[in-house]
């Protein structure tokens, strides 16, 4: 309702408000109560009401922030009990999440994680395995390159080694210790000795490792089994075991693979063969040979075969194949027949006309 258009000091509009109003007649009564207790009042109690009116005022603001911070507190409470219990449950959750994680993850990993770990075991063993097979076939495939670069007088040496032991001449040996054979040191060089052969104590020989030369009358052909002589030219008689037709004589040396030195320079070369027989002994010429150390095992057939035994063989060498110092002799073998060999028919070279 608008308001009249009133004098403040009009009666009427002053009803008027307060019926309006109740705040405002409240405010009135107690300014005519405060007007009538000062006009009660003396001038003397004047001070004691000022005093105590600042003592409310004080003692409402006082009140009004003791309220504020009250509620302020009441407020940051709340706030902080909200957050309290925000951390709590975090704290809650943080234990118990780990937990189920792993549960999880027991289930869901540790399958495939221990799949992994076999596989990588697996793999490792045929690794290994895959290793020990590929050095073998490095050990294989380098055989097979040295078998490859492996020379031809190397393989022929290995063949010659082979059919050594095997007995390749197939014929009867009459120069051989084990049945009777000797050396007629009558007519026989002597042996060549070295400071090295020879083995002393206080300057007294003890022993003599110089090979006699029955040496070549056994079979075992070895490095250093040998009979030496003196420079290149020396000779050996060989008392046989019995009387014989001879076809044929072998020599033997050692190949040069096994050769300690490297070289075959020590061998025999040129050599003579002589029949001998009766007292003083008849020397009977049967044939000069030239020996090739490359062959280290050679047969050479007689070239003047006789028609008559022979008890005795003369091998006189007349070179070795470049050593100045001395010429080594492994084996001799005389080959031929205790019965006079069989006289071949004559064969007349023109053919008989019908």
């Amino acid at each position: 309702m608008p308001r009249s258009s009133r004098s403040p000091g009009d009666p009427g509009a002053l009803l008027e408000d307060v019926a309006h109003n109740p705040r405002p007649r409240r405010i009135a009564q107690r300014g005519r109560n405060t007007s009538r207790m000062a006009e009660d009042t003396s001038p003397n109690m004047t001070w004691f009401t000022c005093f105590a009116c600042s003592l409310r005022t004080q003692a409402q603001q006082v009140l009004f922030n003791t309220c504020r911070c009250k509620l302020l507190c009441q407020k940051l409470m709340e706030k902080t009990g909200i957050l309290l219990l925000c951390a709590f449950g975090f704290w809650m959750f943080s234990i118990h999440l780990p937990s189920k994680m792993k549960v999880w993850q027991d289930d869901s990993i540790n399958g495939p994680l221990q799949s992994l770990r076999l596989y990588q075991e697996k793999v490792r063993h045929h690794s290994g395995e895959i290793q020990d097979l590929r050095g073998s076939m490095n050990q294989l495939i380098a055989k097979l390159q040295e078998m490859e670069a492996m020379s031809d007088e190397q393989k022929m040496a290995q063949k010659i080694m082979k059919m050594i032991h095997g007995d390749y001449i197939e014929k009867p040996d009459f120069a051989l210790k084990s049945i009777g054979a000797s050396i007629d040191f009558e007519h026989t060089s002597a042996t060549y000795n070295h400071e090295k052969a020879h083995s002393y104590w206080n300057w007294i020989q003890l022993w003599n490792y110089a090979q006699p030369p029955d040496v070549i009358l056994e079979p075992n052909v070895t490095p250093g089994n040998c009979w030496a002589f003196e420079g290149d030219r020396g000779q050996v008689t060989i008392q046989l075991a019995q009387k014989v037709y001879l076809s044929n004589v072998t020599l033997q040396h050692i190949p040069k693979t096994i050769s300690l030195s490297g070289s075959l320079d020590t061998a025999p070369k040129d050599f003579v063969i002589y029949g001998m027989e009766g007292s003083p002994k008849e020397e009977v010429f049967l044939g000069a040979f030239q020996f090739q150390p490359e062959n280290i095992i050679q047969m050479f057939p007689l070239q003047n075969q006789q028609a008559r035994a022979f008890g005795a063989v003369k091998v006189k060498i007349s070179s070795n194949w470049g050593n100045p110092g001395f010429t080594c002799l492994y084996r001799v073998r005389v080959h031929g027949s205790v019965a006079p060999p069989r006289e071949q028919p004559h064969q007349n070279p023109y053919p008989e006309r019908d």
